[in-house]
């Protein structure tokens, strides 16, 4: 077995993966809200409809994705790991051991995480399955043709199950980030007692409102098909 593998299979160097990841993931919510804000023109789904088509066809996107997918995998599966590995190193339970000194978010980061990827999985299929190979229509715009997304959007978001659920995901999304964030600089060893306020500030007001922006987004769109 190598240094490196030795490394990364320890409790360290999984900490350290899931640090970098979640960094990697943070990065991804910033673009994914950006073109899913897109949605709120009122231009019929033109924005959202050619930033897809752009998002799914430009190379380097392409090739970006497929980092992007195997962080997610990564991620998780760490995730996993050190949830069991914490589960068998305090058997009496995590809350009576760390007490007052731990969060909320902290103490159920696998309960988060768990929501969130269940979440991940049904949008995925709804989504990024039929955006691939679902029968999703065809729009014109300058002579150009584009698959029809927002109209696929749209129809998921008019269903109140959906978008009860988005934004119950979002609300695990945002305590997962609570801890997450400041976390991820902690175990990359930025930690600084000049910079931990400005560090834990930043992730809590990115905790707030990119999971706040993500829900908004299927509630107005609802309220707006009613």
């Amino acid at each position: 077995m190598s240094w490196f593998t030795k490394a990364m299979s320890s409790t360290l160097g999984k900490k350290l993966l899931m640090a970098l990841t979640g960094l990697f993931l943070v990065i991804f919510l910033v673009v994914h809200l950006s073109g899913n804000l897109q949605l709120l023109l009122n231009d019929e789904g033109r924005a959202f409809n050619v930033y897809a088509k752009f998002m799914t066809t430009n190379p380097l996107i392409k090739t970006t994705s497929f980092i992007l997918y195997a962080t997610f995998i990564i991620h998780i599966v760490w995730a996993i790991m050190l949830t069991v590995n914490n589960k068998k190193s305090r058997p009496v339970g995590y809350a009576k051991v760390s007490g007052s000194n731990s969060t909320w978010s902290s103490r159920n980061m696998g309960i988060l995480g768990t929501i969130i990827f269940i979440f991940l999985v049904i949008h995925l299929k709804n989504f990024w399955y039929v955006m691939h190979w679902g029968p999703v229509e065809m729009v014109k715009y300058d002579g150009v043709e584009y698959k029809d997304l927002y109209a696929t959007v749209d129809v998921a978001f008019s269903q109140l199950w959906y978008v009860v659920l988005y934004v119950v995901a979002m609300l695990g999304l945002m305590f997962h980030l609570f801890h997450g964030f400041a976390s991820a600089f902690q175990t990359l060893g930025l930690n600084h007692v000049k910079y931990n306020p400005v560090i834990k500030f930043v992730g809590a007001a990115f905790a707030i409102i990119v999971p706040a922006m993500f829900a908004a987004i299927p509630v107005i769109i609802y309220f707006k098909n009613l």
